[in-house]
């Protein structure tokens, strides 16, 4: 029997307003869809009040705010029962621990220190003393006023709404709380001194999720039974594993996971462009941002670069993108990941601990990928220590040590700690940081993009779409996720900025002379940020503003922030939407470009659900979804007004491409359907023929070359030189006609007399996309 791989996957964020429950009354609707499996965010039980699943708490259990088991049950009876998968997000690599009552686990370790069955279960420094937990508010003396505030009840140390364990024997009645808490095996410190130094790993700098140790046998055991129990039974077919790059030993850590489940895998790996899944995975693939970068590239211009960086440059944003990353992550290393630095530099063995940290800080901030896997990942080690040695040379002799204690012993302590944050540093430094720095063009500041690359290329396409099919064939693709920092159809409006970028640098000089933001890197983020979604409410564009200010880490944060300029931040949304003027001119430049980001939108969205891999759609985006980063796109989807559009389809409706976003749902339900019904193996590119043949992407699949996907690419440029004129496209040859299922327009078959394939001015004239099957 084959392994099981989804036709497709539907992504779907659950919460206290999507229960599983309510995620069974939707299994009808995916399936007339197209869907081939459910893919759900984490299911097991999080921590309270957990908006998103991935801070799970009790491993042991399905969330009861989901449905608990029953709903689990429900829901895969009802997917099993219409022949579409069950697919689970899982959470390997850490646990919430923020209210330490809710997490079992925890609680014993609180409770029996380095004496509990569950001590190894986390990735804790016991030699460093007490557990420090930062909870204590601090007003500037280090949290001792917060201290006085200790209380004893119901035989837990308490703070706040927080509760700890005492350990047995640790208090009498009429113990002063402050002496009781001395007696425990934790220490209550200044939530400031995560910033510090902590004797537990986090999940990068959160420091209510602490690292759990996988990489034991019987902490594995425990933290999957309760999967692998589904799994057992035959109610599970796919896991979606999240941050393996933060395990000790990914690799590892997924072949046991392989021998223990003969499902779908895939692996939430961000891949950097030419980067390779490591070989010896036995996974699926990835999640799917390296296909997001390759499709979204397609439809941006590389010839708007310039005039995209002059724009940068006038207002005094940053240009030199790789520059930005570069110092990001080294901020990154130095500010956030402090505490995980700390502890590499003591593992290094150099008594000047001053050097020591710079060296290490530096090393991470010098990878080119996310992880190098040693020992097969050597090449992105060496390139690592070569950039830092040029970078500091004056660090060169503790970074020779460290490179050469980590070759001699690629498994040790210190060359594993390295490789579990350099994923972090790149994360914390690129996407959470430079991303909202370096704006220039922020269609490419996505997960796993390169803000530098601008755009791809069909050649490049093509290739990557061909390696895809003949490596992992089964891998995931996206084009959005519950982590993209906007949605598909928000770079898609933009991608179109590149082809007017003249037109858009005026503009922008226009409406910022009217109400600009101070900082000119967030203010050029804000302006595309509002064409992208536009119309948007001030309150959406106020909280994404406030994040991404928050994000850049330069004139605010998340910790030392500024309330004056956070202030101006949040008035400016409303400011520009009450300038009647200025609110006119940027509706009048959105509707200029939005016919031309829609057609961007039906184009990579056909070709990420024809081509290569497991295509996942993300919860709504089936009709133009214009969102943000979260929690902007973990907003409710209304699900019956896409029911309604899809049965308008279903009765025959072939609907315009307008502001309903029914086009949309047209393609992603033809072309869903055609891959549960098609075999699609195999991947053949098409070149288009005649003077309009770069505006065109094709391509075709099945043994049979039968089934072929046409998409249109700068349409701006397309319609400036005078539309398709006499393009065509060649189709592959055999007996037959072509029917596009878009459309149901009939095509004649292929000819040998000088005929070559249909023009492309008919062919696309309803569409800017064609879907053509061979019966």
């Amino acid at each position: 029997m084959d392994p099981y791989r989804p036709t497709s996957t539907y992504r779907l964020q659950l919460g206290p307003g999507l229960t599983l429950d309510r995620a069974a009354d939707l299994v009808d609707y995916l399936d007339r869809l197209g869907a081939g499996a459910a893919y759900l965010s984490p299911i097991l039980t999080a921590a309270p009040g957990s908006t998103h699943g991935y801070d799970v708490a009790d491993p042991a259990s399905v969330s009861a705010v989901l449905g608990g088991d029953p709903g689990r049950r429900t829901l895969v009876q009802r997917l099993h029962g219409r022949g579409m998968g069950a697919v689970v997000d899982i959470v390997p690599n850490h646990m919430s621990v923020a209210a330490p009552a809710a997490n079992p686990w925890w609680w014993d370790v609180l409770r029996s220190g380095r004496d509990s069955s569950c001590a190894r279960f986390f990735d804790v420094d016991w030699s460093a003393g007490p557990l420090e937990l930062p909870v204590l508010a601090d007003d500037g003396d280090g949290g001792a006023g917060a201290l006085e505030r200790l209380g004893v009840a119901d035989d837990c140390l308490t703070y706040e709404d927080l509760r700890f364990p005492l350990a047995p024997g640790t208090y009498s009645p009429g113990d002063p709380p402050d002496r009781v808490h001395g007696r425990q095996h934790y220490r209550l410190v200044s939530w400031r001194r995560g910033r510090h130094r902590l004797s537990y790993r986090r999940f990068f700098d959160v420091t209510g999720l602490a690292a759990v140790r996988v990489e034991d046998p019987d902490v594995f055991a425990a933290a999957h039974a309760e999967i692998l129990r589904w799994a057992e039974r035959g109610e599970l077919d796919g896991l979606r594993v999240d941050h393996p790059d933060g395990l000790s030993d990914p690799g590892g850590y997924l072949r046991r996971l392989r021998a223990a489940f003969d499902g779908w895998i895939v692996a939430e790996k961000i891949l950097e462009p030419g980067e390779a899944l490591p070989a010896s995975w036995p996974v699926d693939g990835t999640t799917g941002y390296d296909a997001l970068r390759e499709v979204c590239g397609l439809f941006v211009d590389p010839a708007g670069e310039s005039a995209l960086t002059e724009l940068a440059a006038s207002l005094g944003a940053p240009t030199d993108t790789a520059a930005v990353q570069t110092e990001s992550r080294r901020f990154a290393a130095r500010e956030p990941l402090a505490p995980e630095v700390r502890r590499i530099a003591a593992l290094t063995g150099t008594a000047d601990r001053e050097a020591a940290e710079a060296a290490v800080a530096e090393l991470l901030a010098s990878f080119g990928a996310y992880r190098s896997y040693l020992p097969e990942g050597r090449a992105v080690w060496d390139r690592a220590v070569e950039r830092a040695r040029a970078a500091r040379p004056d660090l060169a002799a503790v970074l020779d040590a460290v490179d050469e204690t980590v070759r001699a012993d690629p498994a040790g302590e210190l060359a594993v700690r390295i490789q579990q944050t350099s994923g972090m540093v790149m994360a914390k430094g690129t996407e959470d940081t430079a991303f909202y720095r370096a704006t220039r063009f922020v269609a490419l500041n996505e997960v796993g993009g390169d803000p530098a690359r601008f755009g791809v290329g069909p050649a490049e396409f093509h290739s990557c779409c061909t390696r895809r099919e003949a490596a992992r064939p089964a891998t995931m693709t996206a084009l959005s996720t519950h982590d993209t920092k906007r949605s598909e159809d928000v770079r898609a409006r933009l991608a179109v900025l590149s082809e007017i970028p003249e037109e858009f640098a005026a503009a922008v000089h226009r409406w910022r002379a009217a109400c600009g933001i101070g900082d000119p890197a967030l203010d050029l983020l804000a302006w595309q940020s509002l064409v992208g979604t536009w119309p948007v409410s001030a309150a959406r564009m106020r909280d994404y503003l406030l994040k991404a200010a928050r994000e850049q880490k330069e004139r605010t944060g998340w910790i030392d922030g500024d309330p004056g300029f956070e202030a101006e931040v949040a008035a400016w949304p409303e400011r520009v939407l009450s300038a009647e003027d200025l609110c006119a001119d940027v509706a009048a430049f959105a509707a200029r470009i939005r016919a031309a980001g829609w057609s961007n939108s039906l184009g990579q969205k056909l070709l990420h659900l024809a081509g290569p891999g497991v295509p996942d759609l993300y919860q709504g985006s089936e009709l133009w979804d214009l969102s943000l980063v979260d929690p902007d796109n973990r907003r409710p989807v209304d699900f019956t007004c896409r029911q309604t559009h899809l049965e308008r389809l279903e009765r025959g409706r072939r609907p315009d491409v307008d502001a309903t976003g029914e086009a949309k749902l047209h393609v992603v339900r033809t072309a869903l359907h055609l891959r549960r019904g098609r075999d699609l193996r195999g991947y053949l590119p098409l070149e288009a023929a005649g003077p309009a043949a770069g505006h065109a992407v094709a391509f075709a699949r099945g043994p049979r070359r039968d089934v072929v996907a046409v998409a249109t690419r700068l349409p701006v440029g397309l319609a400036a030189a005078g539309g398709w004129g006499d393009t065509s496209l060649p189709l592959p040859g055999g007996s037959g006609p072509w029917t596009d299922a878009l459309t149901g327009r009939v095509l004649l078959p292929q000819r040998t007399d000088g005929y070559c394939g249909p023009p492309l001015a008919d062919l696309l004239d309803r569409y800017p996309v064609a879907l053509l099957v061979r019966d």
